[in-house]
């Protein structure tokens, strides 16, 4: 799941990457064109509602480009974003 949302006061737009926590087979980190393609900079962490999330806040106006990482090295992309590429999921902000 992703979730858009944006602050017209600020210009910003924080962006919400959750996933069920029964699917995760051990740690995921999402990373992508916000954190210079840095893993582990951005660990989903287990909520309570049995989902794990993290967010990024980024400029209005912005296209970002993610892929999530998972545990072993395995590579995943997002079905709720825009589009997806060879490069990653995308979604514009």
């Amino acid at each position: 799941m992703l979730k858009k949302s944006r602050s017209a006061k600020s210009g910003t737009c924080t962006l919400t990457f959750a996933l069920p926590t029964p699917s995760l087979d051990g740690p995921v980190s999402v990373v992508g064109t916000f954190n210079d393609w840095t893993p582990a900079r951005h660990v989903l962490r287990k909520r309570s509602n049995g989902m794990s999330s993290t967010s990024v806040t980024v400029p209005v106006g912005t296209v970002v480009t993610f892929r999530y990482l998972g545990d072993g090295g395995k590579w995943f992309d997002d079905i709720d974003a825009d589009r997806v590429t060879n490069e990653g999921s995308v979604v514009a902000v």
